[in-house]
């Protein structure tokens, strides 16, 4: 019975040995599967983490470029808000020395006019020197008449013709042999400049009665 039982123990022994031998490749075979998940988890952490990084990077250098070309079309707007500030300012001087001056040359010319006149009333006028003192007149009125033509400026010849209200202003409507609607009186001389109507002729329109004869 004794060598049985040692049999018998030495089979169990024997047994377990190689129970023992086959749990091991299981249990490399279970844990090993785990190790290499958690690398390849691990290796796409790193890369999401780097690429949101590079994202990032690239997104501060596009904004830093948007900020830089903000700043440079604002101070270009500036500048060119100055220049035409300037612009302005130097257009509306030149018109109003322009205004201020534009007569210049005329007035000039109208204070030879009344040099002459000053000259013509410091005559004493008798009955020898009138006719002098007439021919100074005329020379005066002749070279105001020369100085409005050469400035383009004419008087509106309007006497006896019809009324025009783009010529004549009609102060009275009046009894005269002329037909209705004819100028029978001027009361102030009209002139255009340039074809330009300056002042209209004021005048007195026929009202188309004839004046009654007094005796």
């Amino acid at each position: 019975m004794i060598k049985k039982d040692n049999k018998k123990d030495k089979e169990n022994m024997i047994q377990d040995d190689e129970l023992k031998k086959t749990d091991i490749p299981v249990e490399h075979e279970e844990t090993a599967p785990i190790k290499n998940e958690d690398a390849s988890s691990s290796e796409e952490i790193q890369e999401i983490t780097v690429q949101e990084i590079e994202e990032e990077d690239s997104f501060e250098q596009e904004l830093e470029k948007l900020e830089a070309e903000r700043d440079e079309f604002k101070n270009k707007w500036l500048r060119t808000l100055a220049d035409f500030d300037n612009f302005r300012k130097n257009t509306l001087k030149e018109k109003a020395d322009w205004v201020k001056y534009s007569n210049e040359k005329i007035i000039l010319e109208i204070c030879e006019v009344f040099d002459n006149f000053e000259r013509a009333f410091s005559v004493e006028v008798n009955t020898d020197g009138f006719e002098a003192f007439k021919k100074g007149i005329e020379l005066i009125y002749q070279q105001i008449e020369t100085l409005l033509k050469r400035n383009n400026v004419t008087k509106i010849e309007c006497f006896e013709k019809e009324f025009d209200p783009n010529y004549h202003e009609a102060l009275a409507h009046i009894p005269s042999d002329l037909e209705e609607n004819i100028i029978a009186a001027v009361i102030q001389n009209g002139y255009k400049m340039n074809e330009k109507v300056i002042r209209p002729a004021r005048v007195a329109v026929s009202n188309g009665i004839k004046p009654e004869n007094k005796e």
